[in-house]
């Protein structure tokens, strides 16, 4: 049995979740605020820090990229077509490169920062750093924002999906990223026409249903979150 500690907003969790559903694997969920810091949960994890995966009460598995690669592993390497991973070492590389891009860089100059400051600060006490949002911060996010965009809509300019010819990790790490920002309405779609038409393709898979149907408590999604065609 697989258990997953997340957040719904997280965008590394929802990597994840995205894998195990592509795969077929039923997880139970368990809702951390990893601010809260609490016992139990730092006890799997002294970071703090998003997500932790344990199978079968077995040691945890800490952080999306390392999530991912114990899921391909485990479960991938017997997909055949359905692998999520290339047989390819050179096509692997490349989609090692671009789940890094959008799980670390992308975290680090635009999802962190606008779901810190949209959606974590409403959850947060304010000696947990709750509080007013960061409006220069929010700024700063929205502008590397646009440059993700427009590299993500040259790739699959480019190619069949963002790594090479097939569906991929990499494609799973942006689309968890930018369904955080699509579910507060930041994302500027019409801007990046084919950035556009390929989320719209990896919405209609049957793994992002899941997502699609989640609300987050107090924060209602944006008007086109879970439209299909938008």
């Amino acid at each position: 049995m697989l258990k997953l500690h997340h957040h719904p907003m997280s965008a590394a969790s929802r990597f994840v979740r995205l894998v195990l559903a592509e795969y077929g694997e039923r997880c139970e969920l368990v809702e951390e605020r990893p601010w809260e810091r609490r016992r139990d949960f730092l006890m799997l994890n002294p970071a703090a820090t998003l997500p932790v995966l344990i199978e079968d009460n077995g040691p945890p598995i800490v952080g999306g990229i390392v999530v991912g690669e114990y899921l391909d592993e485990t479960r991938g390497a017997f997909q055949r077509d359905k692998r999520l991973m290339s047989e390819k070492p050179l096509e692997r590389a490349e989609a090692r490169r671009l789940t890094e891009w959008f799980l670390k860089k992308m975290e680090s100059e635009v999802t962190r920062y606008l779901i810190r400051e949209r959606v974590f600060k409403l959850e947060m006490r304010p000696e947990d750093g709750g509080g007013a949002p960061d409006a220069s911060a929010i700024r700063a996010a929205r502008t590397n924002l646009k440059h993700h965009l427009r590299y993500l809509g040259w790739l699959v300019e480019a190619r069949d999906w963002l790594a090479g010819p097939k569906l991929t990790y990499a494609d799973m790490a942006a689309a968890a990223a930018l369904s955080t920002l699509d579910y507060i309405g930041e994302v500027p779609w019409d801007s990046e026409p084919q950035a556009k038409d390929w989320y719209m393709r990896m919405k209609s898979r049957p793994a992002f249903r899941i997502l699609l149907t989640e609300r987050v408590r107090g924060l209602p999604p944006s008007l086109n979150y879970a439209e299909l065609d938008f």
